[in-house]
């Protein structure tokens, strides 16, 4: 799994050797985002823009990249109900970083940041906002780069196309 990273994730989790590989649409983004003052790391899968959002990350979380995010993204595929190697092996050991590379994966992601933000702030805030929920949503969001599809559908597509 290649995790492409922006610059300010980067700096977080610190020097490391990057891959450098063209773009794919099985490769991760992800993009650390402020909400209330608190560290959240926001994850998408390039070609369906399945989404997972996770609140309170810490720097020494991020040591070990490939574990937290191959956890988070198995946690998230159990409470859609769908295997764990819907995305391939869900290997930490597996994980290398790269530096991001789509622009519309991006674009998406901002869009995505935007509506964690919004949620949040409607809610009351960080600390009682259903992460649950909120992910949920983030993966029904429907989105012009992926012909209007939500994220779940796409998702749901892509496991009957190789299974």
């Amino acid at each position: 799994m290649i995790l492409r990273c922006t610059k300010k994730l980067l700096t977080l989790i610190g020097p490391r050797q990057l891959i450098d590989r063209p773009p794919d649409g099985e490769d991760w983004y992800a993009n650390l985002l402020w909400l209330s003052g608190r560290k959240c790391l926001l994850l998408t899968h390039a070609a369906t823009l399945f989404t997972v959002f996770e609140a309170d990350v810490r720097a020494a979380d991020l040591r070990d990249p490939g574990r937290l995010v191959t956890g988070l993204i198995s946690r998230e595929l159990r409470r859609e109900e769908l295997p764990a190697d819907t995305f391939g092996s869900p290997d930490p050991a597996a994980v290398g970083l790269a530096k991001t590379a789509d622009r519309s994966v991006l674009g998406c992601m901002n869009d995505m940041a935007f509506m964690c933000e919004t949620v949040t702030t409607r809610s009351g805030g960080l600390a009682i906002t259903d992460i649950a929920d909120l992910n949920q949503t983030l993966r029904r969001n429907i989105n012009s780069a992926r012909g209007y599809q939500p994220p779940i559908e796409l998702t749901a597509e892509r496991l009957r196309a190789t299974r």
